[in-house]
């Protein structure tokens, strides 16, 4: 049972997989090869020169938004000048910083804190509920834990909080993350004058090894002259904790030629070969556990019967039917609350959820969930071309196609197997007409679109216990159990799906055709309006292919094909102010796309129209940029609220209503000295946990109040519904209500540049029980930099003062099961050469 399905009145769960390698030296070194296709002659020696009317401020890294950013509504408008709470992340400040994976990004932007997703960062948690990524503004497919985002291989990566636009197509309540990737061009437009490029190996901590390499500059092919940009990273790392690993190469490219004069075509991609594992973190949490880590030893009674040295779902069946416990009705206690549960119960009825050999041990972090033949193997493929048209008139128009793919396959011992084999390809227009007159400026955009996704997805989570492993003494024949992607049923003699089978296999496609129009009205007096609208139609097929599937998960709806549409519309209002300052108030419907871990739907939600839903948004803010746009302040308050609360995915896409606030400050002191400060007001609550008055959970140690003796169920799982007596029960675990971040960096004419981030984060609850406390942390990260010539040495130190903090995991369901222990300080270093 774990992180992925559409849910019934009482269950709902999840999952993840894939395999992989290259030699990866070589891939790096390859980049360089390019550099024979280039020829300075032809570039413009003044193309590094900012455009006309373009905004520098020195020393800032980036960080200011001064410059236009389109990844909002799709109009070149900077983040001050946006009606909606936004931040951008550069290229600068992730070098600057150390920045290395999503959960860094807490310190740059507010709402950005995320809860562990079995420890992979692959999206933010954006105002409390899980986010989505876009390349370029297109959306890709979901990734809440399917592979880590490279983000090393952005130019800059646009944090936006909040629906999308109605340019960009269905999304979640939330906001998304946009990934920019590095460009052919420089920021005034134009090619390079000449090739440049950078080579840099970080080492680190935990055995930490990783190269990369990027080139950019111009070229020519015949008389056709273009830009490029090639990156290439490779890595192969250790990590602190106990049976995991890193190994991933990542390449990309990006090619932008001028077709004629008023046409210019980019187009590019991004490869990734990931292998790694996912991390549950600690099994038998209780408070004891998480405040001194004090862990319940024992071990799991045998049920490897034909000596393997694994646990298959027929042996566990032939046994005992199932060592997963719903409520107290085998006891006689006719309800579905942890309070049903009594020592008696356990032993006269489940005996067999016992465990032996009891004691208690001091556990070291370092010591997950994680077996030595875990895995998390993914690859995916991401490819785009726009033809862009825009000549001295006031029309232009753009033609985006884009491809996003994903091979995934993912194996934990404890019980949890997953594989995605899903691609979607979609192509937009985008028209646009530019007026301006004495009035003001106005644009008008239309956008036709079509996206079809393709889906393969299995997974296998009902016989999934992580509480019968001893972490102390690691997997075994007790605890370690067979799954279906270890068991190809189909061509191995002596097994069946009932041995092993998945508890889903769903296959399918679905296509979305939409239309959608924006408009943006700036008035020379102050007043800016931008409004739209969206009309999506999907229709999708999905099947289940039983023969693959589990005899008791078999589905009541095996087949389904039906279409459905949903109108996605927003409209906001911002004004100038004297000194700087714009007020602006927001207000959006946004149509939501019910999908799952991999981007399936399932057959019974086509069936039932249940595969859409909608979210709306109301947003205020102010914003200013004062001192010659050296500082940038925001502040915003918002509540975003699902329309339908019986519609979810509880991984991926939750029923939830947000209220929050969120202030951002960004100031460039002088050349040298950079501040930020961020703070965040977070409150999540579950629609569908109020409207039902439950939620279905597994139960841990501490909610189990009428049990003295947990060892008298830890080799099975006690689950059940978690009663949500009122608004405040209903809370997402994990996010803190209130948040606070600091970053500083100094930068001496020596070459010399000093940086650090603070965030602290108060204690929250691990699950949606309320049962367990985590405890509030200050993190501290540290760097230090020299750059002399063409080389660069930096120095970062993650979590300096060695806080002992924890990360909540998939609240909702295992939140007081098992909990993220985060890791110690550690130390990476970096050198560069730059050409």
């Amino acid at each position: 049972m774990t992180k992925n399905k559409s849910v019934d009145a009482h269950m709902s769960f999840a999952p993840q997989q894939y395999r992989l390698r290259k030699p990866l030296l070589a891939v790096a070194t390859s980049l360089f090869c390019c550099t024979a296709l280039t020829s300075p002659a032809f570039a413009d020696d003044a193309a590094e020169e900012p455009a006309s009317g373009e905004i520098v401020v020195t020393g800032s890294l980036d960080a200011l938004p001064v410059s236009d950013v389109g990844s909002v509504f799709g109009f070149e408008k900077t983040i001050t000048e946006t009606p909606r709470s936004a931040s951008t992340i550069s290229s600068e400040q992730m070098e600057r910083f150390g920045i290395t994976d999503i959960y860094d990004l807490v310190a740059q932007s507010p709402g950005a804190f995320t809860n562990s997703f079995f420890g992979v960062g692959g999206a933010l948690d954006i105002r409390g509920t899980p986010g989505e990524t876009y390349f370029r503004g297109m959306r890709r497919l979901d990734n809440p834990g399917n592979y880590p985002t490279p983000i090393a291989a952005s130019d800059r990566i646009d944090i936006v909080r909040g629906p999308a636009s109605p340019i960009y197509g269905p999304s979640k309540t939330g906001g998304y993350m946009n990934f920019v990737p590095k460009t052919a061009r420089v920021k005034g437009g134009s090619y390079l004058a000449e090739p440049e490029g950078q080579v840099s190996f970080t080492g680190g901590s935990w055995e930490k090894a990783n190269l990369s390499a990027e080139i950019r500059g111009p070229g020519k092919l015949g008389s056709q002259e273009f830009g490029y940009s090639l990156y290439a990273e490779v890595e192969d790392s250790g990590s602190y904790y106990h049976n995991m690993s890193t190994k991933q190469t990542v390449l990309q490219a990006a090619f932008d030629t001028d077709l004629a004069p008023d046409l210019r075509l980019e187009f590019g991609g991004m490869y990734q070969n990931y292998k790694g594992q996912q991390n549950g973190g600690w099994n038998r949490v209780t408070q004891d556990l998480v405040d001194n880590s004090t862990y319940i030893t024992g071990a799991a009674q045998p049920l490897d019967t034909n000596g393997d040295g694994q646990i298959s779902a027929g042996e566990v069946n032939s046994q005992y039917g199932s060592l997963s416990v719903f409520g107290g009705y085998g006891c006689g206690a006719f309800s579905p609350f942890a309070t049903a549960f009594t020592d008696a119960c356990f032993t006269s009825t489940y005996p067999q959820l016992a465990l032996t050999n009891t004691g208690t041990a001091k556990l070291s972090r370092k010591d997950t969930l994680t077996g030595k033949d875990d895995r998390l193997d993914n690859r995916s493929t991401t490819l785009y071309a726009d033809l862009i048209y825009k000549g001295d008139g006031p029309f232009s128009i753009k033609n985006q196609m884009f491809y996003d793919s994903y091979e995934n396959y993912n194996e934990n011992a404890y019980g949890f197997s997953q594989f995605h084999d899903s691609w979607v390809f979609e192509d937009k227009i985008v028209a646009q007409l530019d007026i301006e007159n004495s009035a003001g400026k106005f644009s008008i955009q239309a956008s036709p679109s079509i996206r079809y996704t393709h889906f393969e997805h299995g997974d296998d989570y009902t016989y999934e216990y992580f509480n019968r492993v001893d972490l102390t003494v690691g997997y075994n024949a007790l605890s370690d159990r067979l799954l279906a992607l270890e068991c190809p049923f189909s061509d191995q003699a002596g097994y069946t799906a009932s041995d092993c089978g998945f508890t889903n296999y769903v296959k399918g496609h679905y296509t979305d055709l939409a239309m959608a129009g924006l408009v943006d009205l700036d008035f020379n007096f102050g007043l800016d309006i931008t409004a739209g609208a969206r009309y999506d139609r999907v229709k999708g097929t999905s099947r289940y292919l039983t023969q693959y599937m589990l005899d008791e998960t078999q589905p009541d709806v095996p087949s389904a094909s039906g279409s459905d549409g949903g109108w996605s519309w927003t409209a906001s209002a911002s004004y100038k102010l004297p000194f700087g300052l714009i007020p602006y108030v927001t207000l959006a419907r946004q149509t939501t796309l019910i999908a799952g871990q991999g981007a399936e739907l399932y057959a019974e939600d086509i069936d039932s129209g249940t595969f859409m839903s909608a979210s709306k948004l109301k947003e205020a803010g102010i914003k200013g940029s004062f001192l010659d746009n050296r500082l940038y302040a925001a502040l915003s308050v918002y509540q975003q609220e699902r329309t339908d609360y019986n519609r979810q995915s509880i991984t991926v896409n939750q029923a939830v209503k947000t209220k929050g606030m969120e202030a951002e400050v960004r100031w460039s002191v002088d050349d040298h000295l950079l501040l930020t400060g961020a703070y965040t007001r977070t409150k999540v609550y579950n629609l569908t946990a109020i409207t039902n008055g439950t939620l279905f959970s597994f139960f841990g140690i501490e909610d189990m109040v009428n049990v003295s003796d947990p060892t008298l169920y830890l080799g099975g799982q006690p689950i059940g519904l978690v009663p949500i007596a009122d608004k405040n029960a209903s809370r997402r675990a994990g996010i803190p209500t209130n948040l606070y971040s600091a970053t500083a960096t100094y930068a001496f004419d020596n070459g010399i540049a000093l940086s650090g981030s603070v965030v602290h984060v108060p204690s929250v609850y691990s699950g949606q029980s309320q049962a367990v406390k985590l405890p509030a942390y200050t993190l501290v990260d540290l760097g230090a930099s020299f750059e002399t010539g063409p080389w660069l040495f930096r120095l970062n130190v993650k979590n300096a003062t060695n806080e002992k903090y924890f990360r909540a995991n998939f609240t909702e369901i295992f939140g007081s099961t098992i909990v993220l222990p985060e890791k110690p300080r550690s130390f990476q270093a970096t050198i560069a050469y730059k050409f």
